[in-house]
């Protein structure tokens, strides 16, 4: 278990003989303090961590880490000077510890209680599909180890050392979502996390804005790859040309995956089943399988088949493997609900972007009813703002009976979608949530199917509990 003598002992490099204090939780929301937790006050634009430290040591945390002085009267030890055996042999809880750097020294923290754990470690980052293939490959994995997986979002430079600090000598897999946002962004966390095996999803045009152009975007996923060990394993998609030269770039072994006959593991025969998930025939090397799986769209299919590499990575069997790919608490962003005059809700309003909203509008395509698109914007694309709305209101115009907008940039949408043929009176443009929910309880009712999607700043979430709840 963490405890505080470990803390001292990353932070300084000494080994202490105090501090047997167990540090039960890492956090850096006082809010979510617990009876033993260390506390990271972090400086922040909205909110400054230093300003809750006395309600965190009130929740019962055992320390906090500080990084500049505090009003009022607090057991303060500062790590920024040699700290002598005596002092550490007095050490009590509750403590602040001063530090230079908050933030670095949570990644100091996290550094070196993962270099102490001996267990594997699966990272996976993309463009799309990362959160869903990180559910669906714990899901695996747990079928034989005891295995931690990245909460939420928490996959950044702040989230995934919080993640490691969560893992115990118990642990035997760790399965941790790397986002991408900047250069040298994932080899920064995977010189924290030592992955072993490196999966890639996908390189597409979310965060185009930030990273500025889709090569930089391609550059910054294959870091992860880059990263691994000789013994270990990167898990390719065949099926797109940036992943698959990522084959070139590593010194790992390389399995790839996709519906190309040519990958090491590959599906063919895929049959979407709507909200009852999807059926396919799955190829490894001489044996095939027909499985069924919860996950909605034909875009799953590659979800599925990345978890199943990474069971066989980690040595699994295949009752095994298809056991957790069948598991019923798979947790899907997409979720469907219930909405006015029993018409089905598809709220999938976690974030957007082109690839994502395309596959939205696939499952849309298989499923029966009056079909109805309610998209917005989708942010951070960069140059490629325009043409990523567009490629979108294309496929919505193939798919949907009546399409809704929301925003500036939804305009693009709603002009492919009539590009694509579908009837200017079939398309309304709308400004903000409020116009989209009060048309939207005018017209829909039993046998439609209302797809709701756009960028999470939007928060088309709020048009979908109102509808479910039946509220104005």
């Amino acid at each position: 278990m963490l405890t505080l003598g470990h803390v001292l002992e990353a932070l300084t490099g000494y080994q202490m003989a105090g501090g047997a204090q167990v540090i039960s939780d890492v956090v850096i929301d006082s809010r979510l303090c617990i009876p033993g937790a260390l506390f990271v006050a972090l400086p922040g634009e909205r909110a400054d961590g230093h300003e809750y430290v006395g309600e965190a040591l009130a929740r019962g945390a055992a320390a906090a880490l500080i990084q500049r002085d505090l009003p009022g009267d607090f057991n303060i030890l500062d790590l920024r000077q040699p700290i002598t055996p005596e002092q550490a042999a007095k050490l009590d809880a509750p403590v602040c510890l001063r530090v230079e750097d908050c933030l670095v020294a949570l990644q100091s923290l996290a550094r070196f209680w993962r270099s102490r754990l001996d267990l594997r470690i699966v990272g996976i980052t993309g463009s799309v599909g990362k959160t869903t293939t990180k559910e669906l490959i714990a899901a695996v994995l747990r079928s034989r180890y005891r295995t931690l997986k990245t909460e939420g979002n928490l996959n950044n430079e702040i989230g995934l050392p919080l993640t490691l600090l969560k893992l115990s000598e118990t642990h035997e897999r760790a399965v941790l979502e790397m986002g991408f946002y900047v250069p040298g962004e994932i080899a920064f966390l995977c010189e924290i996390a030592r992955p072993h095996v490196g999966v890639i999803t996908n390189v597409g045009v979310a965060h185009l804005g930030q990273a500025g152009s889709v090569e930089a975007i391609a550059a910054g996923k294959a870091e992860l790859v880059q990263a691994l060990p000789a013994d270990g394993t990167a898990i390719l998609n065949q099926d797109d040309e940036r992943v698959r030269a990522m084959a070139n770039m590593t010194r790992a072994r390389v399995l790839t995956y996709g519906l190309d006959p040519t990958a090491h593991l590959w599906a063919s025969d895929i049959e979407g089943l709507g909200l009852d998930g999807i059926r396919f025939r799955l190829h490894y090397q001489r044996e095939t399988l027909t499985i069924k799986v919860p996950l909605l769209g034909r875009h799953s299919v590659h979800t599925a088949l990345r978890a199943a590499a990474v069971g066989l990575v980690e040595g699994m069997t295949w009752q095994e493997i298809l056991g957790g790919l069948t598991s019923s608490s798979i947790q899907l962003r997409l979720v469907a609900v219930t909405g006015p005059g029993n018409s089905l809700l598809l709220d999938d309003t976690y974030n957007a972007s082109p690839e994502s909203v395309i596959a939205a509008l696939n499952l849309l395509d298989e499923l029966e009813g009056r079909r109805v698109a309610v998209l917005g914007d989708m942010l951070e694309l960069g140059s490629f703002e325009e043409q990523g709305h567009r490629m979108v209101g294309v496929r919505a115009g193939e798919v949907v009976q009546e399409l809704v907008t929301l925003g500036q940039r939804a305009h693009w949408i709603a002009e492919g979608a009539r590009e694509s043929g579908l009837a200017p009176e079939r398309i309304i443009e709308l400004e903000n949530r409020d116009e989209v929910l009060r048309y939207l309880q005018k017209r829909i009712g039993a046998g439609d199917v209302i797809l709701v999607k756009g960028s999470r700043s939007l928060r088309m979430d709020r048009i979908v509990a109102a509808l479910e709840e039946g509220r104005p």
